[in-house]
């Protein structure tokens, strides 16, 4: 990893951990306890990164002189704001949504250093195929819909239901690589190839 400093991920999720090794980052996971309730009349792309950046703080009010990363993704549809399904029953709901039309996917980053909070915002433009109920019910049984916003997971078998994507693909994936390099290099985390 040659001068990289371990940093702190503020986030339990397995897909954000396997992107930040992809990119040779080393990191220790801490996951942030806070209210993930929006706000009344809050816009998506003040909530994804109110919760970045809050996400960010409370980790770091425990570390405050490492360099803490923290990331929010939300599905946005028609300007409202889906979270991660409730249950499978919901996730249903949710993939019937998205079926044949486009959502947008917003990820925030804020990373803490130096006693500050530097964001980013990642919007992705997603456009579904339409669904059948068949293949809505096998991919929601199949667990892969659990704990994802918008109830799916790019990564996973869901990929083939996605036509057109226009932006990041790790950023609907929870952690948009580009932008993740630049923040953590401002806070002096160089990230080099892994190939030494």
């Amino acid at each position: 990893m040659g001068t990289n400093k371990s940093i702190i991920l503020a986030s339990g999720s397995p897909r954000r951990a396997e992107l930040l090794q992809q990119i040779g980052v080393e990191f220790e996971i801490v996951p942030a306890n806070i209210d993930e309730t929006p706000a009344p009349n809050e816009q998506a792309a003040d909530y994804v990164q109110r919760m970045a950046r809050e996400k960010a703080s409370a980790v770091a009010k425990e570390f405050p002189s490492q360099v803490v990363l923290a990331a929010d993704t939300s599905v946005i549809v028609d300007g409202e704001i889906w979270g991660k399904p409730l249950d499978r029953q919901h996730a249903k709901v949710m993939l019937a949504g998205l079926s044949g039309r486009s959502h947008q996917v917003l990820t925030a980053l804020a990373v803490f250093y130096d006693g500050d909070v530097a964001l980013e915002l990642n919007v992705t433009d997603v456009s579904f195929a339409t669904l059948t109920a068949e293949q809505i019910d096998s991919y929601v049984a199949s667990g892969d819909a659990d704990d994802k916003a918008g109830a799916y997971g790019i990564q996973g078998a869901a990929g083939c239901f996605v036509k057109h994507l226009n932006g990041s693909y790790s950023g609907v994936m929870g952690l948009p690589l580009y932008e993740t390099a630049v923040l953590l290099g401002k806070a002096g985390i160089m990230l080099e190839p892994a190939n030494e």
